[in-house]
């Protein structure tokens, strides 16, 4: 019942909705008829932690405001977390240990589209909704022809943040038309993330008029990029565009200069994170992101002063406003 309410809901909202509502102080509210839960699924360890828990930390905060508030009439709201290692074999356990829970409502997450595509049909084959605030990936939404025929492949699936087809193309205009680079190396990870996102700037850079000098994929995991570099040295990129997650980008970067090449690497959402920095990125780098800068946002002023007042460990990270959305999109649903 409450697992077609949330299908049911409205699940658009402002950005960054705060709760103005009124409510009842914690523990007054009715809880009788049990508990409904909200699972999470996302890297909670590993190189795309500091993602994974501040979008955790996020959703956490979400479920508590709504517990605080009675929110959802004769309910307690938990969340339960689930570490899916930023692996699709993992992801595909956690989704099937929600969908196992009767009492599951609704899933927050993955961070990785790659990851995405293995929970997508376990959610599905129990009617469970399922919204992304980080996934990028077009076909999630629109399907493999999502260019020419799209269609929606899971009723189930929403998300909060942009997509690859508009990330990607928006990069190549201010790379190109903005930062005046014309000879372009682009690498990517292999991922259906950085596959696909490194797809579409090349497709976008190069109706710019620029022109692809080289293109090179490298492991997600790797840490040593001198032999990708000197296949990419030669043709003199004046940048490198970068498909893929901070793990990589920042070492990548870092090994660009100590090899000479004084360019900057530019990525997408998947780099926006302090780690990137921490991990060799450098100063005139670039990077795009699926939202807007929740700093600069009135209405997410609310979000960011709860959140700095529930003293989370780590940071919200890129993500962070957009889960706190999509829990409250499935809150709202709930209380409808």
């Amino acid at each position: 019942m409450a697992t077609a309410a949330v299908m049911a809901g409205a699940l658009a909202l402002a950005s960054c909705s705060s709760g103005t509502e009124s409510g009842g102080a914690a523990g007054s509210c009715d809880t009788s008829k049990g508990t409904l839960v909200i699972g999470f699924v996302a890297p909670l360890s590993g190189n795309l932690s500091a993602l994974g828990l501040g979008m955790k930390n996020s959703a956490d905060l979400a479920v508590k405001e709504a517990n605080d508030k009675c929110s959802v009439p004769g309910y307690k709201l938990a969340l339960q977390p689930e570490d899916d290692q930023a692996t699709p074999q993992v992801g595909g356990q956690a989704a099937t240990k929600l969908a196992s829970d009767p009492n599951v409502v609704a899933v927050i997450g993955t961070l990785n589209s790659s990851v995405s595509q293995t929970v997508q049909p376990i959610l599905a084959g129990k009617k469970i909704v399922q919204i992304s605030p980080a996934n990028t990936s077009p076909p999630l939404t629109k399907g493999a022809d999502f260019a020419t025929a799209p269609k929606r492949p899971f009723p189930t699936y929403f998300r909060t943040a942009a997509t690859d087809d508009l990330q990607g193309p928006f990069a190549a205009d201010y790379l190109v038309k903005k930062a005046g680079k014309k000879n372009i190396a682009v690498i990517d990870d292999g991922k259906t993330y950085g596959a696909g996102l490194a797809k579409e700037f090349v497709t976008q850079a190069q109706k710019d008029g620029a022109t692809i000098v080289a293109q090179e994929k490298v492991g997600e995991k790797d840490t040593d990029f001198a032999g990708v570099i000197a296949k990419i040295k030669p043709s003199n990129p004046d940048a490198v565009y970068y498909g893929g997650e901070y793990p990589a980008a920042g070492p990548l970067s870092k090994q660009l200069a100590g090899a000479g090449l004084a360019i900057p690497l530019m990525g997408g959402d998947g780099i926006v994170d302090s780690k990137f920095v921490e991990l060799g990125g450098r100063e005139g780098d670039l990077a795009t992101n699926v939202g807007p800068d929740a700093t600069k946002l009135d209405s997410a002023k609310a979000f960011l002063d709860a959140y700095n007042a529930a003293k989370y460990p780590e940071p919200y990270s890129a993500y962070g406003a957009l889960t706190y959305d999509a829990a409250n999109a499935i809150i709202k649903a709930l209380a409808a």
